[in-house]
Protein backbone atom coordinates (compact mmCIF):
# COMPACT_ATOMS: atom_id res chain seq x y z
CA UNK A 1 0.00 0.00 0.00
CA UNK A 2 1.36 3.42 -0.81
CA UNK A 3 2.95 5.07 2.27
CA UNK A 4 0.95 8.32 1.49
CA UNK A 5 -2.13 6.66 1.44
CA UNK A 6 -1.63 4.47 4.33
CA UNK A 7 -1.16 7.60 6.12
CA UNK A 8 -4.06 9.40 5.15
CA UNK A 9 -6.02 6.38 6.21
CA UNK A 10 -4.95 5.81 9.18
CA UNK A 11 -5.44 9.61 9.99
CA UNK A 12 -9.33 9.28 8.73
CA UNK A 13 -10.28 6.12 10.88
CA UNK A 14 -9.16 7.93 13.71
CA UNK A 15 -11.85 10.41 13.67
CA UNK A 16 -14.53 7.74 13.63
CA UNK A 17 -15.27 7.53 17.75
CA UNK A 18 -16.57 11.29 17.22
CA UNK A 19 -18.75 10.09 14.58
CA UNK A 20 -19.75 7.27 16.22
CA UNK A 21 -20.43 9.96 19.49
CA UNK A 22 -23.04 11.88 18.15
CA UNK A 23 -24.44 8.71 16.21
CA UNK A 24 -24.96 7.56 19.98
CA UNK A 25 -25.86 10.95 21.52
CA UNK A 26 -27.93 12.96 19.17
CA UNK A 27 -29.72 14.69 21.48
CA UNK A 28 -27.12 16.01 23.86
CA UNK A 29 -24.80 17.14 20.70
CA UNK A 30 -27.73 19.07 19.82
CA UNK A 31 -28.02 21.00 23.01
CA UNK A 32 -24.24 21.28 22.87
CA UNK A 33 -24.48 23.41 19.46
CA UNK A 34 -27.30 25.02 20.35
CA UNK A 35 -25.64 26.82 23.67
CA UNK A 36 -22.35 27.32 21.70
CA UNK A 37 -24.12 28.93 19.29
CA UNK A 38 -26.11 31.35 21.67
CA UNK A 39 -22.79 32.19 23.85
CA UNK A 40 -21.25 32.95 20.60
CA UNK A 41 -23.53 35.90 19.46
CA UNK A 42 -25.16 37.10 22.86
CA UNK A 43 -23.21 40.53 22.04
CA UNK A 44 -23.68 40.61 18.55
CA UNK A 45 -26.17 42.95 17.54
CA UNK A 46 -28.60 40.12 16.48
CA UNK A 47 -28.02 38.85 19.83
CA UNK A 48 -28.67 41.67 21.66
CA UNK A 49 -31.84 42.46 19.67
CA UNK A 50 -33.19 38.52 20.55
CA UNK A 51 -31.55 39.05 24.43
CA UNK A 52 -30.03 36.01 23.92
CA UNK A 53 -27.83 36.76 27.53
CA UNK A 54 -30.90 35.24 29.16
CA UNK A 55 -32.53 32.80 26.70
CA UNK A 56 -32.27 29.66 29.30
CA UNK A 57 -34.16 27.05 27.16
CA UNK A 58 -34.50 26.12 23.50
CA UNK A 59 -38.09 26.80 23.59
CA UNK A 60 -37.31 30.40 24.50
CA UNK A 61 -35.04 30.48 21.90
CA UNK A 62 -38.24 29.49 19.49
CA UNK A 63 -40.46 32.08 20.92
CA UNK A 64 -38.01 34.86 20.80
CA UNK A 65 -36.39 34.48 17.51
CA UNK A 66 -38.59 34.50 14.40
CA UNK A 67 -38.06 31.81 11.67
CA UNK A 68 -36.10 34.11 8.82
CA UNK A 69 -35.38 33.79 5.07
CA UNK A 70 -33.31 35.30 2.94
CA UNK A 71 -35.66 38.18 2.36
CA UNK A 72 -35.47 39.00 6.16
CA UNK A 73 -31.61 38.35 6.85
CA UNK A 74 -30.59 40.29 3.20
CA UNK A 75 -30.52 43.78 5.45
CA UNK A 76 -28.01 42.52 7.89
CA UNK A 77 -26.26 40.51 5.23
CA UNK A 78 -25.44 43.42 2.77
CA UNK A 79 -24.22 45.31 5.69
CA UNK A 80 -21.53 42.74 6.26
CA UNK A 81 -20.61 42.62 2.86
CA UNK A 82 -19.99 46.48 3.17
CA UNK A 83 -17.46 45.36 6.20
CA UNK A 84 -19.50 46.07 9.08
CA UNK A 85 -18.55 43.13 11.40
CA UNK A 86 -20.40 42.03 14.94
CA UNK A 87 -23.65 41.81 12.92
CA UNK A 88 -25.25 38.11 12.84
CA UNK A 89 -22.13 36.43 14.21
CA UNK A 90 -19.08 37.60 16.29
CA UNK A 91 -15.67 36.50 14.37
CA UNK A 92 -14.85 38.57 11.05
CA UNK A 93 -16.56 37.28 8.15
CA UNK A 94 -14.54 37.60 4.86
CA UNK A 95 -16.20 35.07 2.65
CA UNK A 96 -19.83 35.32 0.87
CA UNK A 97 -20.83 31.85 -0.71
CA UNK A 98 -22.82 32.90 -4.15
CA UNK A 99 -26.18 30.72 -4.11
CA UNK A 100 -29.11 31.39 -6.59
CA UNK A 101 -31.31 33.81 -6.91
CA UNK A 102 -34.78 34.50 -4.86
CA UNK A 103 -37.60 36.36 -5.57
CA UNK A 104 -35.93 40.08 -5.50
CA UNK A 105 -32.44 39.56 -5.94
CA UNK A 106 -30.05 37.58 -9.23
CA UNK A 107 -28.18 35.64 -6.71
CA UNK A 108 -28.11 35.22 -2.23
CA UNK A 109 -24.90 35.83 -0.55
CA UNK A 110 -24.56 33.64 2.67
CA UNK A 111 -21.82 34.21 4.93
CA UNK A 112 -19.34 32.03 5.80
CA UNK A 113 -17.66 32.49 8.90
CA UNK A 114 -14.32 30.86 10.38
CA UNK A 115 -16.23 28.69 12.32
CA UNK A 116 -18.37 27.62 9.63
CA UNK A 117 -15.31 26.97 7.05
CA UNK A 118 -13.33 24.58 10.17
CA UNK A 119 -16.01 23.45 11.94
CA UNK A 120 -18.13 22.79 9.35
CA UNK A 121 -17.20 22.48 5.88
CA UNK A 122 -13.69 20.85 6.00
CA UNK A 123 -15.04 18.97 8.88
CA UNK A 124 -17.73 18.10 6.02
CA UNK A 125 -14.54 16.88 4.23
CA UNK A 126 -12.33 15.03 6.75
CA UNK A 127 -15.79 12.90 7.75
CA UNK A 128 -16.21 12.09 4.03
CA UNK A 129 -12.65 11.05 3.72
CA UNK A 130 -13.07 9.17 7.42
CA UNK A 131 -16.74 7.30 6.35
CA UNK A 132 -14.97 6.29 3.10
CA UNK A 133 -12.03 4.65 4.08
CA UNK A 134 -14.99 2.86 6.48
CA UNK A 135 -17.05 1.91 3.79
CA UNK A 136 -14.03 0.44 2.19
CA UNK A 137 -11.09 -0.55 4.14
CA UNK A 138 -8.72 -1.65 1.56
CA UNK A 139 -9.09 1.73 -0.98
CA UNK A 140 -6.25 2.95 -2.12
CA UNK A 141 -7.72 6.18 -3.18
CA UNK A 142 -5.28 8.81 -1.47
CA UNK A 143 -2.72 7.32 -3.55
CA UNK A 144 -3.86 9.28 -6.60
CA UNK A 145 -5.47 12.75 -6.91
CA UNK A 146 -9.13 14.06 -6.11
CA UNK A 147 -10.23 15.97 -8.90
CA UNK A 148 -12.66 18.84 -7.43
CA UNK A 149 -15.06 20.85 -9.72
CA UNK A 150 -15.38 24.32 -7.97
CA UNK A 151 -16.68 27.58 -9.00
CA UNK A 152 -14.70 30.66 -9.20
CA UNK A 153 -13.79 33.69 -6.70
CA UNK A 154 -14.04 37.37 -6.89
CA UNK A 155 -13.50 40.69 -4.82
CA UNK A 156 -16.91 42.24 -3.86
CA UNK A 157 -17.92 45.71 -5.26
CA UNK A 158 -19.11 46.96 -1.76
CA UNK A 159 -15.38 45.99 -0.33
CA UNK A 160 -12.53 45.24 -1.96
CA UNK A 161 -11.83 43.12 1.71
CA UNK A 162 -14.91 40.65 0.97
CA UNK A 163 -15.13 37.87 -1.29
CA UNK A 164 -17.95 36.86 -2.92
CA UNK A 165 -17.84 33.15 -5.00
CA UNK A 166 -19.00 29.88 -4.66
CA UNK A 167 -18.84 27.84 -1.73
CA UNK A 168 -16.64 25.10 -3.46
CA UNK A 169 -14.14 28.50 -3.97
CA UNK A 170 -14.60 29.54 -1.15
CA UNK A 171 -13.81 25.91 0.56
CA UNK A 172 -10.86 25.95 -2.29
CA UNK A 173 -9.24 29.09 -1.24
CA UNK A 174 -8.85 28.21 2.29
CA UNK A 175 -7.92 24.64 2.27
CA UNK A 176 -4.67 23.24 4.33
CA UNK A 177 -1.33 22.31 2.46
CA UNK A 178 -2.06 19.05 3.33
CA UNK A 179 -5.24 18.94 1.41
CA UNK A 180 -4.39 20.74 -1.10
CA UNK A 181 -1.49 18.45 -1.83
CA UNK A 182 -3.90 15.42 -2.69
CA UNK A 183 -6.14 17.08 -5.12
CA UNK A 184 -6.22 18.39 -8.86
CA UNK A 185 -5.84 20.67 -10.70
CA UNK A 186 -4.14 23.89 -9.29
CA UNK A 187 -6.39 26.69 -7.35
CA UNK A 188 -4.79 28.83 -10.42
CA UNK A 189 -6.84 26.57 -12.55
CA UNK A 190 -9.72 25.95 -10.34
CA UNK A 191 -10.79 29.17 -9.66
CA UNK A 192 -11.11 29.97 -13.13
CA UNK A 193 -13.92 32.38 -13.86
CA UNK A 194 -14.46 31.67 -17.62
CA UNK A 195 -16.33 28.40 -17.72
CA UNK A 196 -15.47 27.09 -21.04
CA UNK A 197 -11.95 28.23 -20.75
CA UNK A 198 -11.68 26.77 -17.03
CA UNK A 199 -13.17 23.26 -18.27
CA UNK A 200 -11.11 22.77 -21.45
CA UNK A 201 -7.48 23.30 -18.83
CA UNK A 202 -8.97 21.16 -16.60
CA UNK A 203 -9.40 18.16 -18.89
CA UNK A 204 -5.98 19.01 -19.83
CA UNK A 205 -4.29 19.17 -16.62
CA UNK A 206 -6.58 15.96 -14.98
CA UNK A 207 -6.02 14.00 -17.91
CA UNK A 208 -2.65 13.96 -17.30
CA UNK A 209 -3.12 13.00 -13.39
CA UNK A 210 -3.83 9.82 -11.27
CA UNK A 211 -7.31 10.57 -10.71
CA UNK A 212 -8.56 8.34 -8.11
CA UNK A 213 -12.10 10.74 -6.98
CA UNK A 214 -14.12 13.12 -8.24
CA UNK A 215 -16.39 15.76 -5.76
CA UNK A 216 -18.43 17.53 -8.19
CA UNK A 217 -22.13 18.07 -9.53
CA UNK A 218 -23.15 15.28 -12.07
CA UNK A 219 -23.65 17.66 -14.68
CA UNK A 220 -20.52 19.53 -14.82
CA UNK A 221 -18.55 15.96 -14.26
CA UNK A 222 -20.02 15.04 -17.64
CA UNK A 223 -19.04 18.23 -18.98
CA UNK A 224 -15.21 17.98 -18.13
CA UNK A 225 -15.15 14.05 -18.75
CA UNK A 226 -16.31 14.20 -22.53
CA UNK A 227 -13.44 17.20 -22.68
CA UNK A 228 -10.81 15.01 -21.18
CA UNK A 229 -12.14 12.21 -23.94
CA UNK A 230 -12.15 13.95 -26.52
CA UNK A 231 -8.29 15.78 -25.85
CA UNK A 232 -6.96 11.87 -25.32
CA UNK A 233 -8.75 10.02 -28.07
CA UNK A 234 -9.93 7.49 -25.34
CA UNK A 235 -13.22 5.45 -25.39
CA UNK A 236 -13.53 5.10 -21.86
CA UNK A 237 -12.69 7.97 -18.97
CA UNK A 238 -11.25 4.47 -17.19
CA UNK A 239 -8.81 4.01 -19.76
CA UNK A 240 -7.78 7.54 -18.82
CA UNK A 241 -8.15 7.08 -14.93
CA UNK A 242 -7.43 3.41 -14.20
CA UNK A 243 -6.97 3.50 -10.62
CA UNK A 244 -10.42 5.42 -10.24
CA UNK A 245 -12.11 4.23 -7.25
CA UNK A 246 -15.25 7.04 -5.93
CA UNK A 247 -17.49 9.51 -7.15
CA UNK A 248 -18.73 11.29 -5.10
CA UNK A 249 -21.99 13.72 -6.06
CA UNK A 250 -24.29 16.59 -4.47
CA UNK A 251 -26.07 19.61 -5.18
CA UNK A 252 -28.82 17.23 -7.49
CA UNK A 253 -30.57 14.23 -7.15
CA UNK A 254 -28.54 11.41 -8.64
CA UNK A 255 -30.96 8.93 -9.70
CA UNK A 256 -31.31 10.21 -12.79
CA UNK A 257 -27.96 10.08 -13.83
CA UNK A 258 -27.24 6.57 -11.92
CA UNK A 259 -27.48 4.19 -14.73
CA UNK A 260 -25.66 6.11 -17.05
CA UNK A 261 -22.54 6.53 -14.64
CA UNK A 262 -22.72 3.42 -13.49
CA UNK A 263 -22.98 1.97 -17.07
CA UNK A 264 -21.40 4.27 -19.32
CA UNK A 265 -19.66 6.63 -17.61
CA UNK A 266 -17.65 4.37 -15.07
CA UNK A 267 -18.62 0.82 -16.28
CA UNK A 268 -16.99 -1.06 -13.43
CA UNK A 269 -18.12 -2.66 -10.39
CA UNK A 270 -15.37 -1.24 -8.70
CA UNK A 271 -16.03 2.40 -8.82
CA UNK A 272 -18.00 3.47 -5.47
CA UNK A 273 -20.57 6.46 -5.36
CA UNK A 274 -20.72 8.45 -2.48
CA UNK A 275 -23.80 11.13 -1.86
CA UNK A 276 -23.08 14.20 0.57
CA UNK A 277 -25.31 16.70 1.09
CA UNK A 278 -24.04 20.08 1.57
CA UNK A 279 -24.61 24.27 0.08
CA UNK A 280 -23.71 27.49 0.96
CA UNK A 281 -25.44 27.44 4.03
CA UNK A 282 -23.37 24.87 5.38
CA UNK A 283 -22.54 20.56 5.05
CA UNK A 284 -25.72 19.11 6.03
CA UNK A 285 -25.08 15.25 5.47
CA UNK A 286 -22.77 12.04 4.03
CA UNK A 287 -23.90 8.42 3.23
CA UNK A 288 -22.61 6.52 6.00
CA UNK A 289 -23.33 3.27 4.32
CA UNK A 290 -22.89 2.37 0.72
CA UNK A 291 -25.62 0.08 0.65
CA UNK A 292 -27.99 3.14 1.65
CA UNK A 293 -28.57 4.69 -1.45
CA UNK A 294 -29.85 8.64 -1.39
CA UNK A 295 -29.69 7.90 2.59
CA UNK A 296 -27.44 10.17 4.91
CA UNK A 297 -25.91 10.46 7.83
CA UNK A 298 -27.50 13.75 9.64
CA UNK A 299 -23.89 15.57 10.81
CA UNK A 300 -25.25 16.75 14.68
CA UNK A 301 -21.58 18.89 15.27
CA UNK A 302 -20.41 20.91 12.89
CA UNK A 303 -21.98 23.91 14.65
CA UNK A 304 -24.89 23.88 13.35
CA UNK A 305 -28.48 23.58 15.76
CA UNK A 306 -31.53 22.06 13.08
CA UNK A 307 -35.36 22.85 13.55
CA UNK A 308 -38.35 20.68 11.75
CA UNK A 309 -41.37 22.37 10.49
CA UNK A 310 -43.79 19.74 9.18
CA UNK A 311 -44.69 20.13 5.76
CA UNK A 312 -48.70 20.27 6.58
CA UNK A 313 -47.56 23.52 8.47
CA UNK A 314 -45.12 25.60 6.03
CA UNK A 315 -47.58 27.95 4.88
CA UNK A 316 -49.21 28.35 8.72
CA UNK A 317 -48.12 32.25 10.06
CA UNK A 318 -47.06 30.32 13.25
CA UNK A 319 -45.81 26.70 12.23
CA UNK A 320 -45.87 24.01 14.90
CA UNK A 321 -41.74 23.55 14.75
CA UNK A 322 -39.64 20.32 16.13
CA UNK A 323 -36.10 19.71 17.50
CA UNK A 324 -34.68 16.71 16.56
CA UNK A 325 -35.77 14.45 19.14
CA UNK A 326 -39.28 15.16 17.86
CA UNK A 327 -39.32 13.91 14.32
CA UNK A 328 -40.56 10.90 13.16
CA UNK A 329 -39.81 8.58 10.39
CA UNK A 330 -41.22 8.83 6.31
CA UNK A 331 -42.61 12.41 6.90
CA UNK A 332 -41.77 15.62 5.38
CA UNK A 333 -40.01 17.79 6.97
CA UNK A 334 -38.92 21.92 5.76
CA UNK A 335 -35.45 21.95 7.15
CA UNK A 336 -34.65 25.44 9.65
CA UNK A 337 -30.84 26.01 10.28
CA UNK A 338 -29.48 27.84 12.84
CA UNK A 339 -24.59 28.56 12.31
CA UNK A 340 -22.15 29.27 13.30
CA UNK A 341 -21.99 31.74 10.36
CA UNK A 342 -24.71 33.90 11.95
CA UNK A 343 -27.94 32.47 10.25
CA UNK A 344 -30.82 32.31 12.66
CA UNK A 345 -33.51 29.61 12.30
CA UNK A 346 -32.74 30.11 8.72
CA UNK A 347 -35.31 28.60 6.75
CA UNK A 348 -33.20 26.49 3.82
CA UNK A 349 -35.68 25.68 1.10
CA UNK A 350 -34.98 22.20 1.14
CA UNK A 351 -37.53 19.32 2.45
CA UNK A 352 -36.15 16.20 4.22
CA UNK A 353 -37.42 12.43 5.17
CA UNK A 354 -36.36 10.49 8.02
CA UNK A 355 -35.42 7.20 7.07
CA UNK A 356 -33.79 5.81 10.43
CA UNK A 357 -33.83 7.54 13.93
CA UNK A 358 -31.16 5.77 15.41
CA UNK A 359 -28.72 7.34 13.80
CA UNK A 360 -30.11 9.85 12.21
CA UNK A 361 -30.61 9.43 8.91
CA UNK A 362 -32.08 11.41 5.83
CA UNK A 363 -32.77 11.56 2.57
CA UNK A 364 -33.83 14.80 0.49
CA UNK A 365 -37.42 14.86 -0.45
CA UNK A 366 -37.44 18.38 -2.18
CA UNK A 367 -37.91 21.47 -2.04
CA UNK A 368 -40.62 23.58 -0.26
CA UNK A 369 -41.54 25.33 -3.50
CA UNK A 370 -42.15 24.16 -7.28
CA UNK A 371 -38.54 24.02 -8.78
CA UNK A 372 -36.14 22.18 -11.59
CA UNK A 373 -32.47 21.48 -10.11
CA UNK A 374 -31.84 18.76 -12.53
CA UNK A 375 -28.61 20.56 -13.43
CA UNK A 376 -27.39 22.37 -10.42
CA UNK A 377 -29.73 25.59 -11.60
CA UNK A 378 -32.33 25.75 -9.08
CA UNK A 379 -34.90 27.02 -11.27
CA UNK A 380 -37.72 28.41 -8.93
CA UNK A 381 -41.51 29.38 -9.60
CA UNK A 382 -40.87 32.69 -9.21
CA UNK A 383 -38.17 33.06 -12.11
CA UNK A 384 -40.71 30.87 -14.61
CA UNK A 385 -43.21 33.44 -13.57
CA UNK A 386 -41.96 36.37 -14.50
CA UNK A 387 -39.58 34.84 -17.91
CA UNK A 388 -43.52 33.76 -18.85
CA UNK A 389 -44.97 36.80 -18.00
CA UNK A 390 -42.37 38.83 -19.96
CA UNK A 391 -42.54 36.53 -22.95
CA UNK A 392 -46.13 36.99 -23.60
CA UNK A 393 -46.19 40.71 -23.25
CA UNK A 394 -43.50 40.51 -25.93
CA UNK A 395 -45.46 38.50 -28.12
CA UNK A 396 -48.99 39.40 -27.14
CA UNK A 397 -49.72 36.25 -26.46
CA UNK A 398 -52.05 35.37 -23.85
CA UNK A 399 -51.31 32.28 -21.52
CA UNK A 400 -53.62 29.75 -20.01
CA UNK A 401 -51.55 27.29 -18.49
CA UNK A 402 -47.90 25.88 -18.02
CA UNK A 403 -45.52 23.28 -16.64
CA UNK A 404 -41.79 22.97 -17.07
CA UNK A 405 -39.48 19.71 -16.22
CA UNK A 406 -35.93 18.91 -17.52
CA UNK A 407 -34.59 16.31 -20.46
CA UNK A 408 -31.51 14.82 -18.91
CA UNK A 409 -28.42 14.72 -20.47
CA UNK A 410 -27.89 11.53 -22.43
CA UNK A 411 -26.10 9.79 -25.36
CA UNK A 412 -23.10 13.04 -24.77
CA UNK A 413 -26.61 15.65 -25.78
CA UNK A 414 -26.81 18.25 -23.44
CA UNK A 415 -29.37 18.46 -20.92
CA UNK A 416 -32.39 21.36 -21.48
CA UNK A 417 -35.85 21.87 -19.95
CA UNK A 418 -38.93 21.14 -21.99
CA UNK A 419 -41.76 23.41 -21.45
CA UNK A 420 -45.16 22.76 -22.33
CA UNK A 421 -47.83 25.85 -22.89
CA UNK A 422 -51.30 25.74 -23.49
CA UNK A 423 -52.23 29.51 -24.82
CA UNK A 424 -56.01 31.11 -25.04
CA UNK A 425 -54.11 33.66 -27.41
CA UNK A 426 -50.80 32.39 -29.57
CA UNK A 427 -47.60 33.85 -29.78
CA UNK A 428 -47.29 36.69 -32.76
CA UNK A 429 -43.91 35.27 -32.79
CA UNK A 430 -43.32 31.86 -31.48
CA UNK A 431 -39.32 32.09 -32.07
CA UNK A 432 -39.31 35.74 -30.29
CA UNK A 433 -41.25 33.89 -26.89
CA UNK A 434 -38.48 31.31 -26.84
CA UNK A 435 -35.59 33.60 -26.93
CA UNK A 436 -37.31 35.67 -24.26
CA UNK A 437 -38.46 33.24 -21.95
CA UNK A 438 -34.43 32.09 -22.16
CA UNK A 439 -33.03 34.75 -22.25
CA UNK A 440 -35.10 36.47 -18.95
CA UNK A 441 -34.46 33.31 -16.81
CA UNK A 442 -30.73 33.99 -17.63
CA UNK A 443 -30.95 37.18 -16.33
CA UNK A 444 -33.11 36.96 -13.41
CA UNK A 445 -31.06 33.24 -12.35
CA UNK A 446 -27.33 33.52 -12.26
CA UNK A 447 -27.19 29.54 -11.80
CA UNK A 448 -29.49 28.56 -14.95
CA UNK A 449 -26.99 31.39 -16.62
CA UNK A 450 -24.14 29.32 -15.63
CA UNK A 451 -25.44 26.02 -17.03
CA UNK A 452 -26.54 28.22 -20.35
CA UNK A 453 -23.22 29.63 -20.90
CA UNK A 454 -22.27 28.38 -24.69
CA UNK A 455 -24.85 25.44 -24.19
CA UNK A 456 -22.32 23.45 -22.46
CA UNK A 457 -24.58 21.68 -19.97
CA UNK A 458 -28.33 23.59 -20.86
CA UNK A 459 -29.19 24.03 -24.38
CA UNK A 460 -32.01 26.23 -25.03
CA UNK A 461 -35.25 25.21 -23.82
CA UNK A 462 -37.59 23.01 -26.03
CA UNK A 463 -40.91 24.69 -25.88
CA UNK A 464 -44.09 22.36 -27.00
CA UNK A 465 -47.46 24.66 -27.74
CA UNK A 466 -50.60 22.05 -26.67
CA UNK A 467 -54.18 22.54 -27.81
CA UNK A 468 -57.07 24.28 -25.55
CA UNK A 469 -57.65 21.83 -23.22
CA UNK A 470 -54.65 19.88 -22.59
CA UNK A 471 -54.03 20.71 -19.00
CA UNK A 472 -57.83 20.60 -17.94
CA UNK A 473 -57.92 16.79 -19.95
CA UNK A 474 -54.81 15.84 -17.77
CA UNK A 475 -56.09 17.27 -14.58
CA UNK A 476 -59.48 15.42 -15.32
CA UNK A 477 -57.55 12.33 -15.44
CA UNK A 478 -55.72 12.71 -12.50
CA UNK A 479 -58.79 13.18 -10.63
CA UNK A 480 -57.86 16.98 -9.56
CA UNK A 481 -60.82 19.13 -11.38
CA UNK A 482 -61.86 21.86 -9.41
CA UNK A 483 -61.31 23.07 -5.32
CA UNK A 484 -57.13 23.78 -4.46
CA UNK A 485 -55.76 21.26 -7.01
CA UNK A 486 -53.71 23.23 -9.22
CA UNK A 487 -51.35 22.33 -12.03
CA UNK A 488 -47.64 22.13 -10.56
CA UNK A 489 -45.46 24.63 -12.42
CA UNK A 490 -42.61 23.07 -12.25
CA UNK A 491 -40.74 19.41 -11.50
CA UNK A 492 -37.45 17.83 -11.39
CA UNK A 493 -38.66 14.74 -12.95
CA UNK A 494 -40.33 14.22 -15.73
CA UNK A 495 -43.40 12.48 -15.13
CA UNK A 496 -45.65 15.39 -14.65
CA UNK A 497 -44.04 16.63 -18.89
CA UNK A 498 -44.84 12.80 -20.40
CA UNK A 499 -48.19 12.43 -19.19
CA UNK A 500 -49.42 15.68 -20.75
CA UNK A 501 -47.69 15.31 -23.56
CA UNK A 502 -49.65 12.18 -24.07
CA UNK A 503 -52.56 13.51 -23.15
CA UNK A 504 -51.65 16.16 -25.92
CA UNK A 505 -51.00 13.62 -28.23
CA UNK A 506 -54.40 11.81 -28.08
CA UNK A 507 -56.61 15.42 -28.44
CA UNK A 508 -54.57 15.96 -31.59
CA UNK A 509 -55.39 12.47 -32.64
CA UNK A 510 -59.25 12.91 -31.67
CA UNK A 511 -59.40 16.01 -33.86
CA UNK A 512 -57.98 14.46 -37.01
CA UNK A 513 -60.02 11.63 -36.89
CA UNK A 514 -62.89 13.84 -36.84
Amino acid sequence: MDILNETIAWLMKRRLPRIQSFMERPMETQEEMFWNLIQSAKYTEWGKKYEYQSIASIKTFQERVPISNYESLFPYIERMMRGEQNVLWSSDIQYFSKSSGTTNARSKFIPVSKESLEDCHFMGGKDMMTLLVENKPDTEVFSGKGLSIGGSLQSSQLNSRTYLGDVSAVVMKNLPIWAQLIRTPSLEVALMDVWEEKIQKMAEVTSQENVTSILGVPTWTLVLIEKVLEITGKKNILEVWPNFEFFIHGAVAFQPYRELFSHQVFPSSSVNYLEIYNASEGFFGIQDDFSRKDEMLLMLDYGIFYEFIPMEEIESENPKVLTLSEVELNKNYAILISTNAGLWRYKIGDTVKFTSCNPYRIKISGRTKHFINAFGEELIIENAEKAITRACEATNAILNDYTAGPVYMENKQQGCHEWIIEFSEVPNDQVLFNRILDETLREINSDYDAKRYKDMVLSAPKINVVPKDTFYAWMRNRGKLGGQHKVPRLSNSREFVEQILAVSHELVATSIEL
